[in-house]
C-alpha cells in the first residue's frame, strides 16, 4: 500500500467519500481513513436506515386504512424485527455501493483509527495491516461526523438496553410496548412515528415549545395534529424532573402544561443532540482550532487554522445534515485541486424531516422574518383543497410560501404533507437562482399533481389564490 497521496480524507461518510471521489474526479490521489463501514452514520446508521423503517410504518399504516381503498386485507399484524432486518439489508447495500464507488476511482481505504499528526501526516492505528503513518502533499481533510448525545444529569445516560439512542433503537429485535422519546426533533419525531406504526404506545417529549422548533410553527402544528390522530402522545415546552432505570423498565418524571406526570416505559430514547467527534483526533497537536461547542473552525473553503489541513460535514458544525457536508466535501477537493469551488449558500440549505406527514424547507420562518423585521406576504394552500392529495388520501398538511414585499423573492418555503420532501426542491433551485415568486408562479404545474399546491401558494402570495 502506497503511503503518500495528495490528500487523506479522515472519515468516509457523506462528506468524506463525495469529497475523496471529486478529489478523484479532478486527478489527485486519494485515501480515505475510515474505523467502520463506508458510507458513515448517513449510510449505516442514520438516514438510509431510518428511511427504510419509515417505509414500513407508512406501509403498515397505509394497509390499516385499505378498506376505504375498496381492498379488503385480514388482520394487519406488524413484526419490527423484520423491518429491522430488511433496514439492515438496505444500509449494508448502500455501505458496499460507496466501497465500490471508492475502488471505482481509485482510492485507497485504509482501515482504523486516525490520528491526526503535524505536517499533514496522519498515523492510522487498528487495522489489519498494523499501525501505519501517511503522508498528504497536499492536504488533510477531517470529516469524523457526529454522535447521539446522552443525559447522565437526569438519569439518561445510555447503557444500550434502557436508556438507548437512534443507533440501538435500529437494531431492536421487536418493538417495545412503551417508549418515551426525548427530543422531538427530525431524530425523535421519526422515530415515533416508526414505533408507533408497530404498536408501541409513544411519549414523546420536547424542552422547547413546539415539535420539531427548527421548522416554520405551522409545519410543527401540522405534524403534532396528525401524530394526535394516531395516538402519538406529545408533550412540548416539557421539562425532565428525573429518570429512575430498573430492572422492570424506566420511571420518568416530566413537567408539562402546569402538570406534573410520570410514566413508566420499556425504553427511552434520548434523541436530544448531536457531538462532533472531535476527541482523541490530534487536532491541538496539529493547531486546528475548535469552537467553544466542540466544532472545527473552517473558512468559506472548508480550511482549518492548520495550514494544508480542512474539515468537513458535522465536525465543521451545524446544519448536521448529510447533504450539507457532501457539498462541503466538494468544495474542500476542488479548493485543495486548485479551483474556485462555489460557495455554499447556508441559507439555502434544505432541511427535511421524513415522518408522516413529511416536513421539508428552505429559507427563513415566518417567526425569523419578524425577528429581522422584514417585509412579507404569506402565500398558503392546503393539502386538503388539492385534487391529487384527495385522490391518494395524504390531505394533512400545506404548502407556505414567505414572499418578500418589495422584490417578490423567496424568503422562505415551508411545506409539511406526504412527499413534501421531494417537493421542497422546486423551491431550493428558485430560491437558489433567485427565481422571484411571481417566476414560480409562471411555471405551470401539471394537473393534477401535489406540486400544484406549490404554484396556488405562490399565488395566495400574490392575493390570487384560485381553489380556496
Amino acid at each position: 500500500m502506497a503511503t503518500t497521496f495528495d490528500v487523506i480524507f479522515i472519515g468516509a461518510g457523506p462528506g468524506g467519500y463525495v469529497g475523496a471521489i471529486r478529489a478523484a474526479q479532478l486527478g489527485l490521489t486519494v485515501a480515505a481513513v475510515e474505523m467502520d463501514k463506508p458510507g458513515g452514520v448517513c449510510v449505516n446508521i442514520g438516514c438510509i436506515p431510518t428511511k427504510a423503517l419509515l417505509h414500513s410504518a407508512h406501509s403498515a399504516n397505509l394497509i390499516r386504512h385499505a378498506k376505504d381503498l375498496g381492498i379488503t386485507t385480514g388482520e394487519v399484524t406488524t413484526d419490527y424485527g423484520v423491518a429491522m432486518k430488511r433496514s439492515r439489508r438496505i444500509a449494508d447495500q448502500n455501505s458496499k455501493g460507496v466501497e465500490f464507488l471508492l475502488k471505482k476511482h481509485k482510492i485507497e481505504l485504509v482501515r482504523g483509527k486516525a490520528t491526526l499528526l503535524p505536517g499533514r501526516k496522519v498515523k492510522v492505528a487498528g487495522g489489519a495491516a498494523g499501525d501505519v503513518e501517511l503522508t498528504a502533499a497536499k492536504a488533510v481533510v477531517i470529516g469524523t461526523g457526529s454522535r447521539a448525545k446522552d443525559l447522565p444529569q437526569i438519569g439518561l445516560a445510555f447503557d444500550g438496553k434502557q436508556v438507548i439512542s437512534s443507533t440501538e433503537a435500529l437494531f431492536l429485535e421487536k418493538a417495545p410496548k412503551a417508549m418515551a422519546i426525548v427530543g422531538a426533533g427530525a431524530v425523535g419525531t421519526e422515530f415515533a412515528d416508526v414505533f408507533a406504526a408497530f404498536g408501541t404506545e409513544v411519549t414523546l417529549l420536547e424542552a422547547l415549545p413546539r415539535m420539531i422548533p427548527v421548522e416554520d410553527a405551522e409545519m410543527s402544528d401540522a405534524v403534532a395534529k396528525a401524530f394526535k390522530k394516531r395516538g402519538i402522545a406529545v408533550f412540548a415546552s416539557a421539562r425532565i424532573q428525573g429518570a429512575k432505570v430498573a430492572a422492570g423498565g424506566v420511571e420518568i418524571a416530566f413537567e408539562a402544561g402546569g402538570k406534573t406526570e410520570t410514566r413508566k416505559v420499556d425504553v427511552v430514547l434520548v434523541a436530544a443532540g448531536r457531538a462532533p467527534n472531535t476527541e482523541g483526533l490530534g487536532l491541538e497537536a496539529a493547531g486546528v482550532k475548535v469552537t467553544e461547542r466542540g466544532f472545527i473552525q473552517v473558512d468559506g473553503l472548508m480550511r482549518t487554522s492548520a495550514p494544508g489541513v480542512y474539515a468537513i460535514g458535522d465536525v465543521a458544525g451545524p446544519p448536521l445534515l448529510a447533504h450539507k457536508g457532501s457539498r462541503e466535501g466538494v468544495i474542500a477537493a476542488e479548493a485543495i485541486a486548485g479551483l474556485a469551488p462555489h460557495p455554499i449558500d447556508y441559507t439555502n440549505v434544505p432541511g427535511a424531516t421524513y415522518c408522516s406527514p413529511e416536513v421539508a424547507s428552505v429559507g427563513l420562518t415566518e417567526e425569523q422574518c419578524k425577528t429581522q423585521g422584514l417585509a412579507y406576504q404569506v402565500g398558503r394552500f392546503p393539502f386538503s383543497a388539492n385534487g391529487r392529495a384527495r385522490c391518494q388520501g395524504e390531505t394533512d398538511g400545506l404548502v407556505k410560501i414567505i414572499r418578500g414585499t418589495k422584490h417578490g423573492e423567496i424568503l422562505g418555503a415551508h411545506i409539511a404533507g406526504e412527499h413534501a420532501t421531494e417537493m421542497i426542491h422546486e423551491l431550493v433551485t428558485a430560491r437558489t437562482n433567485e427565481f422571484t415568486v411571481e417566476e414560480v408562479e409562471y411555471a405551470i404545474h401539471a394537473h393534477p399533481t401535489l406540486s400544484e399546491a406549490i404554484g396556488e401558494a405562490a399565488l395566495d402570495s400574490l392575493g390570487r389564490v384560485i381553489h380556496i
